[in-house]
This record gives structure tokens, sequence and C-alpha cells, in this order.
């Protein structure tokens, strides 16, 4: 009988130790495992920030390139760089491979990838201003043939229509608006944007009272609707000079100034030639207040 008791004792402990070995192996976490858990949380928290770091700062190497692309170069005439040149050198698929016998292989390649693109980018950059610098010592007197300044003073206007297909405001059909309507005072003091020659001064059907300059290497401004024109054809201006002031002559619903940018004939979008005249700030607020304006005064 003490035996059996015994031997029944001996069975329930055996029991008991495989329950209490079943709950502590598969119910806690030991130790080793807790800091693993611990610092794969921890990796995993600090990969989202920096991945959303990458993610604005690559953002913002988009609205670099866009300037480049769009504004500088237009200054320059010169072609941009290719997305080819922009990324050469990304295409190194030994050193990604080397990177999946890593732990965590996928997140630390797909992060790898993304900062050697943004550090080509940058350096693409870097190599695209050098370019443009070099250019501008080399082209100073074409600078100052390039439209890059307001044709009336900030605090003398609100943008009243931008470039671009907008509704006629008298014949009510969609038409394309070749260069930005400002909206100001009749006398507004009109100045020119780049040196260059006056070849017309004098009233323009359409556009009344009307100023064009031919600034050499293939631009033309025009100013349109002016209340008096300052200027006489064949004279030389310089930018900055006053030439007219405001009015609201030929085909205009109220006082304002027309103002065209031309490259080989064709219309260009004006807010792309005003970088000596805006901080960045103000150059963002014009290109707003441009694509937003839709109040087409001609």
């Amino acid at each position: 009988m003490r035996l059996a008791s015994w031997g029944r004792l001996w069975s329930m402990a055996v029991v008991l130790a495989a329950v209490l070995f079943f709950v502590v192996f598969y119910c806690f976490d030991s130790p080793t495992e807790e800091n693993l858990r611990a610092e794969n949380a921890e990796l995993k928290a600090q990969y989202g920030i920096l991945n959303r770091r990458l993610d604005n700062t690559l953002k913002v190497m988009d609205r670099i390139k866009d300037r480049d692309d769009n504004f500088y170069r237009v200054m320059m005439q010169m072609d941009p760089m290719s997305p080819l040149q922009r990324h050469s050198g990304l295409d190194n698929e030994a050193r990604y491979r080397e990177l999946q016998q890593l732990s965590d292989a996928g997140l630390v390649t797909y992060l790898t990838q993304r900062m050697d693109l943004l550090e080509r980018q940058l350096f693409a950059q870097v190599q695209s201003f050098d370019q443009l610098r070099d250019a501008v010592g080399k082209q100073k007197d074409k600078l100052s043939h390039i439209p890059s300044v307001l044709p009336i003073k900030v605090e003398d206007y609100t943008m009243s229509s931008g470039y671009g297909y907008r509704r006629d405001p008298i014949y009510g059909s969609s038409k394309f608006h070749e260069g930005l309507d400002f909206s100001a005072s009749i006398g507004t003091p009109v100045y020119a944007t780049a040196d260059g020659e006056i070849t017309v001064a004098k009233r323009e059907a359409g556009y009344g009272n009307c100023i064009d300059i031919d600034h050499g290497y293939n631009y033309l401004t025009r100013y349109a609707h002016l209340s008096e024109i300052l200027v006489k054809e064949g004279s030389q201006v310089k930018r900055g000079q006053m030439i007219g002031k405001v009015g609201s002559t030929g085909k205009s619903t109220g006082p304002h100034l027309h103002y065209e940018v031309r490259f080989k004939g064709e219309a260009q979008n004006p807010v792309n030639y005003y970088f000596m005249d805006l901080t960045p700030e103000e150059y963002v607020e014009m290109i707003q207040m441009a694509d937003n304006a839709g109040h087409v005064m001609d």
C-alpha cells in the first residue's frame, strides 16, 4: 500500500513537472528571447523613422531637380541632365546580393538602395549646379538680356490670371492665355525685365498700348494695355528701367498689365523668369498664385 501511494505521488509529480515545463516554455519568454524581441521592436522603430526621413529628403531632391530643369536650365538654355546621368552607378547588383546574406536582409537591402539613390542624386545635383555656375561666369552679357525680374513691384499688384488655358472674359470661350495678368491701379509703373531694344511702342489690336522688347538671345517680352508708353521704338533700355504705366487700353476688362515672355517666338510661362527678383518663398507663392488665379482680364 505504501509503495502504491509513492507510485501515485511520483506519477503526479511527473505530470505536474511536465505541465509546468509546458507553461514556462510556451507561455513565458526567456531573457534572451525578451531581449531579441525588444531589439527587433527598436530596430523596426528606427527603420520607420529613417524611412520617413528618406522620403522627405527625396521629395526635396525632386523639387530641386524640377527647379534645376525648369528654372535655371530655362535661363541658360542648357539641356537638363538625363535620368540616365542622374541614376548612373545604381546597377551594382553584386553589392546588393551580398547584403542578402545579412540578417533582416530585406530591410537592409531596401534601405541601402534608397541611400544609394539619395547620395547619387545629391552628387549629380552638385555637378549640375557647378555647371550652371561656370556657365553664368562665362555669360554675363547674356544674363543681363534674359528676362529675370517682375515687370511690376511686388507691393503694387495682385495676380489676376495665370499662364495657360483660361475662359475668355469677353467671348466666353476657352483660350490659351500666353502670359500673366497683373492687376494694378492705373498709372502703376511698369519696368523692363531685361536689357534690350524697343521694337514695338504703339497701340496694337487687342493689346492696346503695347511695348515689345527684343532682348537678343531669342528672347522677347511684351507689356500690354498700358495707359502710357514712356519709350520709343529703336531705343535701348536696361533691366529695371521704367518703360510705361499700367492701364486698361485695348481688349481689357479692368486696369492691369498683360506680360509675356517669348523664346524663339514661342510663349513661355513667365513664372520661370523671376529668379533675380524673388526669394525661394516668394517664388513658391508666385507659382501658387499663378496656378490659382483665374480672373482673365484680356
